[in-house]
C-alpha cells in the first residue's frame, strides 16, 4: 500500500503529514491532544483501500511545531487548506473528529471551493453542545488530567514534556475561550456532510441534531457509544471493532455516493 510521510512549511510552522493508499483525496483531523495515530490509528487501514488518506497533525501536536500565538480552529483551518495547496491537491473530503470536526466545519466555511465531502464527528459549534458542566471543569484540569495514552503517544513522537505541556495548556485555553459560533457558519456550509455523534458522548446528541438542521445536505448518525469509541480512539475505555468495522462502512458509502 502507498505511504508517504514528511514536512511541511504551513503559515510559520513544520506541519507533519502522512499519505496513505490512492484514490480520491480523503483529509483525516485529529482531535485535540492527540496525534494521527490515537484518533485514526484504528480506521486508516480500512479508508486506505479506497482512498488516498492525507493525515495531518495540527499546531503543536504530534510532530508539528508550534507557533507564538494561540490555537484557533480558523488558524487550523488555515493551515490544512494550505497543506492541501502545497501538496497539488486542489479538492478533497474532509473528515474531522471532536476539535479536528469543529476545523473541518470552518475549513468548509472558509474555503468551500476545496471541499468535496465532510465528515463531522462528535464537533461543536455553541458552548451548550457540551454535557453539563463541561466548561466549568475545564477550568481546573491539568496535565495529569489528559488520559494516559495521548500523553505517551505524543511523547513517542515527540520526547519533550516542555511541549507536552505547552500543547495541553494551548488545548485547554482554546476550550475555555471557546466563543459560540453564529448559525450563518454551518448555513453557509454546502458540501455533502454526515454528522456522527455517541449517545453518551461529550458532545450532546440534541447538538449534533441542530449540527444538521443548520447543514442544509446533511445526514444523520447518532450511535451506542461514547467520544471516540465508535471510531476507535486509543483514549475510548469501550471500544468496539464490530461498531468501528460499521462506521467506517457507513462513511465509505457515503464517500462514494454521488
Amino acid at each position: 500500500m502507498n505511504f508517504k510521510k514528511g514536512y511541511s512549511d504551513v503559515n510559520g510552522i513544520s506541519m507533519y503529514y502522512e499519505i496513505h493508499g490512492e484514490g480520491d483525496p480523503l483529509v483525516l483531523i485529529h482531535g485535540g491532544g492527540s496525534t494521527i495515530t490515537t484518533t485514526f490509528g484504528e480506521i486508516i487501514p480500512m479508508f486506505a483501500e479506497d482512498f488516498r488518506i492525507i493525515a495531518v497533525e495540527l499546531q503543536a501536536h504530534g510532530h508539528t511545531s508550534d507557533r507564538d500565538a494561540p490555537e484557533s480552529f480558523e488558524q487550523d483551518a488555515d493551515d490544512v487548506a494550505t497543506l492541501l495547496n502545497n501538496l497539488h491537491i486542489s479538492k478533497a473530503s474532509f473528515f474531522g473528529f471532536s476539535n479536528g470536526g469543529t476545523t473541518a466545519m470552518q475549513i468548509a466555511h472558509r474555503y468551500p471551493h476545496i471541499v468535496n465531502k465532510l465528515i463531522i464527528a462528535s464537533a461543536l459549534y455553541k458552548r451548550e453542545g457540551m454535557i453539563p458542566g463541561f466548561f466549568d471543569g475545564m477550568q481546573y484540569v491539568t496535565i495529569d488530567n489528559m488520559p494516559e495514552i495521548l500523553r505517551e503517544e505524543f511523547l513517542k513522537v515527540n520526547p519533550d514534556n516542555g511541549k507536552l505541556l505547552n500543547m495541553f495548556n494551548k488545548d485547554k485555553e482554546r476550550m475555555l475561550h471557546f466563543r459560540d459560533w453564529k448559525d450563518g457558519i454551518l448555513q453557509s456550509i454546502k458540501a455533502p456532510s454526515l454528522i456522527i455523534c455517541g449517545d453518551k458522548d461529550v458532545v450532546l446528541a440534541e447538538h449534533a441534531i441542530a449540527i444538521s438542521k443548520l447543514i442544509s445536505d446533511s445526514r444523520l448518525m447518532i450511535l451506542p457509544g461514547d467520544h471516540g469509541s465508535y471510531i476507535g480512539t486509543m483514549e475510548s475505555c469501550n471500544k468496539d471493532r464490530s461498531m468501528v468495522a460499521l462506521v467506517a462502512h457507513v462513511i465509505m458509502n457515503f464517500l462514494h455516493h454521488k
